[in-house]
């Protein structure tokens, strides 16, 4: 399917020298994901609402200061293309060109909705997010928003005393309450009324009850739910529903639009804006000649992410990254820290092979416990 089919004329235009505090009430009053950012009519960059939560800049800030680059779409490019580019970039709308013209804009929303037929063939239990960090209700919204900006999520789970699952807290129910706040607030007063915000309980600001997913619940049922209630996730229980499980995003589904049957390895890269002296290709190898050691593992998808912290050596940023491989034998992880995005790779993908070597040890163990426990029930 081409994007064309499912693209939206019509989206929302900021220019680059308007106030960020206006483009905030932008979001508040449209209930936006993104808006597209125009220099002097042209196209120049977009800005998310998750862009907002996380940024400390101030509302006389001009738009262009908190803009980012988005993939440019042609209107003739395949959905699961177009899926992986959102998912590469990190945002959840994109600018589709028709030659050098802006066509449209393409969204999470229309490629899940145009899909959704196709996606029984999955279950919750194929592509959620297992590691979860979660709040008390007792948390503060201040705490909340640099869980959100550390760990790069947009909702956290809320527990009660008792550990089990209480409510959710979102990107946009942070965004809600500080607009709504702020927009009462002065010139004068603002620095105040922010404290105020930040020192919320996030019990006063979460939505509960909340809508959960089973791992053995489809796809389609969850996105389903996730479009109707527009939801950008849904919190996944076990056996008993209380207790998190995970989280199942539309950006995980988005990623597994991305999987392949291809004789070449998936790998999906988060932020690849930060990449400076290592190539896309140059990681989709080294992962493939880890996999490769080890013969009886089968890769079904990789997932690469990185994130960039402000502190920087000689002009070199610290970038986290993290490798998450789906294979035949569970899931395995490796993560790292270093001063440019290639150091931080070789990190992560260091611990990715140790703890590789480590569950094919224990697997091969327990096959040397098999079969010496045979011998001995033959004796």
């Amino acid at each position: 399917m081409d994007i064309e089919d499912i693209v939206t004329r019509e989206f929302t235009e900021v220019d680059s020298g308007e106030r960020l505090g206006k483009v905030r009430s932008t979001f508040e009053s449209e209930n936006l994901k993104g808006v597209i950012v125009t220099d002097d009519g042209a196209y120049a960059g977009v800005i998310t609402e998750k862009q907002l939560l996380q940024s400390h800049v101030e509302d006389n800030t001009k738009a262009a200061a908190m803009m980012r680059n988005a993939p440019k779409v042609d209107r003739r490019e395949d959905v699961r293309d177009v899926a992986r580019m959102l998912v590469e970039g990190g945002v959840k709308v994109a600018p589709v060109f028709d030659g050098e013209k802006l066509y449209g804009i393409i969204s999470e929303n229309a490629i899940l909705e145009a899909v959704l037929d196709n996606l029984d063939v999955l279950t919750v239990g194929d592509i959620y997010t297992e590691e979860v960090i979660s709040v008390p209700e007792d948390a503060t919204v201040g705490k909340v928003i640099n869980i959100m900006r550390e760990n790069g999520v947009s909702r956290v789970p809320v527990t009660n005393e008792n550990g089990y699952l209480s409510g959710l807290v979102t990107t946009h129910d942070i965004t809600d309450i500080a607009v709504r706040n702020m927009d009462k607030a002065t010139r004068g007063d603002r620095g105040g009324d922010l404290e105020r915000v930040l020192d919320i309980p996030v019990y006063d600001v979460m939505t509960s009850p909340v809508d959960t997913a089973d791992p053995g619940d489809s796809v389609r049922d969850a996105v389903e739910r996730m479009l109707e209630g527009d939801y950008g996730g849904l919190v996944v229980t076990g056996d008993d529903d209380r207790l998190i499980a995970g989280i199942v995003t539309k950006t995980d589904v988005l990623r597994a639009l991305t999987y392949t049957e291809e004789d070449h390895m998936d790998v999906q890269v988060t932020n690849v804006e930060v990449l400076d002296t290592i190539t896309r290709e140059e990681i989709v190898a080294s992962i493939e000649e880890v996999s490769d050691k080890y013969a009886d593992m089968q890769v079904q998808h990789a997932h690469v992410r990185f994130k960039q912290h402000k502190e920087k050596l000689r002009g070199t940023p610290l970038i986290y990254a993290q490798i998450r491989l789906r294979t035949n034998v569970g899931q395995m992880a490796g993560s790292g820290e270093g001063y440019g995005a290639e150091s931080a790779f070789r990190v992560a993908l260091d611990k990715l092979e140790r703890n590789v070597v480590e569950v094919k040890g224990v697997q091969a163990d327990e096959e040397y416990e098999g079969q010496l426990l045979r011998k001995l029930g033959e004796l």
